[in-house]
């Protein structure tokens, strides 16, 4: 070997800090090439294992960026300032942007790699549920994932310009076809995902259960029953304006009582503890702040929700519900009016508020017809066993008693259905749940999978819901509203790279296990990585990527307005060109202005 050259080059570490070296190349004497055509050279390998091809920051230094991003969800700032202080290392907040999408990169070649000893170790276990979803934010950004039921790990995600069949299932190819045939599919009750889902099977051959989540299904049932009512109700609220009144009483009294704010509150807890205070409300200040207590226990109807989100809760009939109580405990209050004047008019003006609701006609009919339904639902509700958390060691026993009990309510409702009369909501009702169980029944069940004898024989069970992939979604965007205080991540979603969601992945000990031995040798694996590509190119071998063909494919612009297309229709030179193209078309008259057609 002979010295090529000799170059300097600075580089950030957490190992060394920040250094600067002087690298000698050497390059063969008898001029030999690789396959490739380039001259056979060697490199201090010590900075290749070091340094990431290209810059001069280090491996573990990306990894350090990656971890702080897309596990602890740390804002940019803090990663900056963690490097500082912790390891001596400066970057700037675009380098910590650009090293974490960088970090995706490496990941998704990592897992891509390893998807040999993957897909082996769901093979022990006798196979793996898919579990597949999407999420985005108001119909911007949306991620595709997969995932695998036992072991809950992301297989797969990527960003789709629409949730489309079209779209979906070449993702679900290209997953069983890296990581093998499922034991079973959990998805939910879109209209993309449903027949995506029936297309894999059916091209596969597969004879699989094709499984609908059960807190989908009852949330489709439920918003079919009743949300028409529900919206009905919430519509008189706002037709009367009893929230608007509501609020605006609270400020005005909040206002008045302006300092003594904290006194008031205090007067209130110990009026609470009175065992007359049904009976009598105190003058003065802390009679208005008992009243505006009172006016916010009204407004805080949605206390009283599970969390679970309509159809499961109804927060307007749980207001509807306050709002009736407040207005007898008013009219009880006035029985024994306050000596203050003042005080018992400010009450008078709150029932006068909570009347329309506790008297009109309309707010007793529909709050009827919602509960009859609701009472359905709800039964419906109990026999699927679905309640904010689902029951822990459920067996197939239970499952065959749910499905018996499903069968035993589908026969109470065709029993007790009237064919005539006046009972056309109730008939109405029924058929829509009936509606539901003969189209969904036979997917709904079907959760016991017989694992074969090489992984210990016996049953396992697939979750009835789809919790993996929405409490995944559900945290991730929890944690970039707290990163970021943005409310709509639609900007955050469009521009994060859809392999951020296989930082899940990092969570599992067993994952890390099988793709880097440990997160401490995680940038050991990247370089391993690096390695091999130059290898490949030496070889004059091009490098494969997998998901070339895909991305072309899910790039096709099935949305309407994309990131990519408001780039284009928000410039200053398109609103030129369309301003300049209707001023050659102005009408030459008013007459013709009127009459554009000259007919």
């Amino acid at each position: 070997m002979l010295v090529q050259k000799t170059t300097t080059r600075s580089g950030r570490t957490l190992t060394h800090g920040a250094f600067e070296t002087r690298e000698t190349v050497h390059v063969c004497a008898a001029g030999c090439c690789w396959p490739s055509g380039a001259k056979v050279t060697r490199r201090a390998a010590c900075l290749s294992e070091a340094l990431l091809p290209g810059a001069n920051v280090g491996y573990d230094v990306m990894v350090f960026v990656g971890r702080k991003r897309f596990l602890e969800y740390g804002q940019r700032a803090k990663i900056c300032e963690a490097l500082r202080e912790k390891h001596g290392v400066f970057l700037s907040e675009g380098e910590v942007s650009h090293l974490a999408v960088r970090f995706t990169e490496y990941l998704a070649r990592l897992h891509r790699a390893r998807a040999d000893d993957i897909k082996a170790a769901l093979e022990s276990d006798g196979g793996w549920p898919l579990h597949v979803d999407a999420t985005g934010e108001a119909g911007r950004g949306t991620v595709l994932a997969v995932i695998a039921g036992w072991r809950e790990w992301v297989l797969g995600s990527w960003k789709i310009s629409t949730e489309r069949a079209d779209l979906i299932l070449p993702c679900l190819r290209q997953v069983v076809g890296r990581f093998g045939s499922p034991c079973a599919v959990m998805r939910d009750m879109g209209k993309a995902m449903i027949p995506a889902v029936n297309d894999l099977v059916s091209e596969l051959a597969l004879h699989i259960p094709v499984l609908t989540c059960h807190q989908h299904y009852l949330a489709d049932v439920g918003k079919d029953l009743l949300e028409p009512a529900h919206a009905e109700l919430r519509d008189l609220f706002r037709r009367h304006k009893v929230r608007p009144n509501l609020r605006a009483l609270v400020r005005e009294l909040g206002r008045e009582l302006g300092a003594d704010i904290e006194g008031a509150r205090q007067a209130v807890l110990e009026q609470l503890y009175q065992s007359d205070t049904s009976q009598r409300i105190a003058s003065g200040r802390d009679g208005l702040a008992f009243i505006r207590s009172f006016a916010q226990w009204v407004l805080d109807y949605k206390a009283d929700a599970t969390g679970l989100d309509f159809p499961f809760d109804r927060p307007y009939l749980d207001l509807y519900d306050r709002a009736v109580t407040a207005r007898r405990a008013t009219k009880t209050f006035l029985r024994t009016p306050p000596d203050d004047k003042k005080v018992a008019r400010i009450i008078r003006r709150l029932g006068r508020y909570l009347d329309p609701v506790a008297s009109l006609l309309p707010f007793r009919q529909v709050t009827l017809r919602l509960r009859r339904r609701a009472a359905l639902f709800d039964k419906m509700r109990g026999v699927l066993r679905i309640v904010a958390a689902l029951p822990e060691n459920e067996t197939a026993e239970d499952l065959d008693e749910m499905r018996t009990e499903l069968d035993d309510f589908q026969a109470s409702l065709q029993d007790c259905r009237p064919a005539r009369g006046p009972a056309k909501d109730t008939r109405e009702a029924i058929d829509i749940i009936l509606a539901h169980i003969e189209t969904h029944k036979e997917s709904l069940f079907g959760h016991a999978i017989r694992l074969p004898e090489s992984a210990g024989g016996g049953l396992r069970l697939v979750s009835r819901t789809n919790y993996l992939s929405e409490n995944g979604f559900g945290a991730f965007k929890h944690s970039e509203r707290v990163r970021t205080g943005y409310k709509n991540l639609g900007h955050v979603l469009e521009t994060l790279p859809a392999e951020a969601f296989l930082a899940r992945n990092l969570q599992h000990e067993d994952y890390v296990s099988i793709v880097c031995g440990s997160l401490e040798k995680l940038p050991e694996a990247f370089v391993e990585l690096d390695r091999k590509d130059r290898e490949t190119i030496q070889r004059g071998e091009p490098l494969e990527d997998p998901e070339d063909d895909l991305t072309t494919i899910l790039q096709a612009a099935t949305a309407s307005l994309v990131k990519e297309d408001r780039r284009i229709v928000r410039t200053d030179e398109m609103n030129r060109c369309i301003a300049a193209a209707a001023s050659k078309n102005r009408p030459r008259s008013p007459r013709a202005a009127l009459n554009p057609t000259g007919s």
